[in-house]
């Protein structure tokens, strides 16, 4: 449909038509057209790092709200499970724990942690029961950095979305990375998801938004790499006191990087400094409220609150204040569509390009 054609020339291009932010309609097709399809965060290794832990989670609560299970099974291979019983739907775990199997409060109804069907009471009688039929299904689990990510109805494997990112900071210490729930943040903001993901995907507003921020990064020579499902915006520091340690083998090699910002479709941030990485996870609530999370994990604590992987919670104060403007702006009768800074907004138009994508057959 025409308002989800985005002409891949970023020169002639227009942006995707507000309705896309403003329309409940295109909110509640964005939950299997976009997200059911994507990989999601759903916790860290930490979580589940002796054999028969068990964290129950809500994949993007309020708004997929789909409830799973991470699992350790006794011989320590991890799974992911739906968290409902295949019984009557009641759930499986209502808290972390750690346990030899998963057994229902409501009627029994009894699994190993891989998901398969062990027993189940009063059910001698029972025609056509087949207790293989009756495994919980075994969602795919994608483990990175300690990180792991699922998705609900794949369409492109794990590595169409992380593969570039992977390769690109390999050189980095990710084994040691530690969650800092200390560090931890989280946000309402009162804008559609998408907006809040455009403002993050160009470095355009960073002199006119983030004055501190600004005086980090050295703006002239900021850049935007596009892959199928991801890109990266290369934040090149104004001098070398905070900058990583690059090695001969990486790509950027002698530049002064402060920053890695990745973002893999359609809501996860990565966002890589000296000391770790603030893991940005984008959750749609209502087509006008987001709910921002801001994950930390720590390699290198001697250099947190240095360059330009300090004073994360006044940057996202000032895009919070742009992008909230926006959605309201965006109300107004004498707006329909936007054009794009050629040099500045690749990646934003990469995003609006894959929401077309994601509508195709609409």
């Amino acid at each position: 449909m025409s308002d989800f054609q985005v002409d891949p020339n970023i020169a002639r291009a227009k942006t995707i038509a507000k309705k896309f932010y403003l329309d409940a309609s295109y909110f509640e097709a964005s939950k299997e057209k976009i997200f059911a399809q994507s990989w999601q965060y759903i916790g860290h290794k930490k979580q589940i790092a002796i054999p028969g832990q068990v964290q129950p989670l809500c994949l993007l609560e309020k708004y997929l709200d789909e409830p799973l299970l991470l699992t350790r099974d006794q011989e320590g291979k991890t799974h992911c499970l739906p968290n409902v019983c295949n019984h009557r739907g009641n759930l499986l775990c209502y808290d972390a724990c750690n346990t030899k199997q998963l057994r229902c409060k409501y009627h029994g109804r009894l699994f190993h942690l891989n998901g398969t069907f062990i027993s189940m009471p009063e059910f001698r009688d029972v025609e056509n029961f087949i207790p293989e039929n009756n495994h919980l299904a075994q969602l795919p689990l994608f483990e990175w950095a300690g990180l792991y990510f699922t998705s609900l109805n794949p369409v492109m494997p794990a590595a169409a979305y992380f593969q570039e990112m992977m390769n690109r900071v390999a050189w980095l210490p990710l084994d040691k990375l530690v969650h800092r729930p200390d560090l931890g943040q989280e946000f309402e903001v009162q804008a559609n998801w998408a907006l809040y993901c455009e403002n993050y995907l160009e470095g355009f507003h960073i002199p006119f938004v983030h004055p501190a921020l600004n005086a980090v990064i050295d703006f002239k020579n900021y850049s935007t790499e596009l892959f199928p499902y991801a890109n990266l915006q290369l934040g090149i520091a104004k001098d070398t006191d905070t900058v990583f340690d690059i090695p001969a083998s990486s790509p950027d090699y002698g530049k002064q990087v402060a920053a890695y910002y990745f973002w893999v479709y359609p809501n996860l941030m990565f966002n890589f400094y000296p000391w770790g990485l603030s893991l940005n996870l984008i959750e749609p609530l209502t087509p006008a409220t987001t709910k921002v999370r801001f994950l930390s994990f720590v390699y290198d604590k001697s250099k947190l609150d240095q360059g330009a992987g300090a004073g994360l919670s006044s940057v996202e104060a000032e895009d919070e204040e742009v992008v909230q403007n926006v959605q309201k702006g965006i109300k107004s009768r004498f707006y329909k569509h936007g054009r794009y800074a050629v040099h500045r907004e690749q990646g934003t138009h990469h995003f609006h390009s894959l929401i077309a994508q994601s509508f195709k057959h609409e």
